[in-house]
């Protein structure tokens, strides 16, 4: 009985030891769980440091965006949108006019401190994101770093 419970134990070990007791096997079986550790994917630091990423990857996730410098101002001069995010790479004429439009329509402008591709990573999309246009906003708190 005791030899059916060793062979039990290196079976789900996936190992072929030869062990002489039950208490060898089982740790056995737990020295080779301990090597099986799930590693968790650590945040960098600009995940931890800004909060503005987070949510807008909840935005994009949950609620209702646009993508684009066109359509974002096209959606400041109709006023669609509710918040406009620009990307901190843009180049100077077309930050100006977003600022423009914004004030004008009374829709905040939000400019997100990466690059256009780093904007791109976290909407989740394989292409640089100059301008984001926040329709809805879903469960995200994006609307707060627009009142700022």
């Amino acid at each position: 009985m005791e030899e059916e419970k060793v062979e039990k134990a290196e079976k789900l070990a996936g190992e072929t030891t030869i062990a002489d007791t039950e208490e060898e096997a089982v740790e056995e079986k737990a020295r080779i769980k301990s090597k099986n550790k799930v590693i968790r994917k650590r945040k960098s630091r600009k995940e931890k440091e800004n909060p503005l990423s987070s949510a807008i990857r909840l935005a994009v996730e949950s609620g209702k965006v646009g993508f684009g410098s066109r359509k974002g101002i096209k959606d400041l001069l109709f006023g669609k949108a509710k918040l406009i995010v620009v990307a901190g790479n843009v180049p100077p004429q077309l930050a100006e006019d977003v600022s423009r439009f914004g004030k004008i329509s009374g829709i905040p402008v939000v400019e997100f401190p990466g690059k256009s591709l780093e904007l791109g990573s976290i909407c989740a999309k394989p292409f640089p994101v100059s301008v984001l246009a926040v329709y809805e906003e879903g469960v995200s708190n994006i609307m707060e770093f627009g009142k700022k």
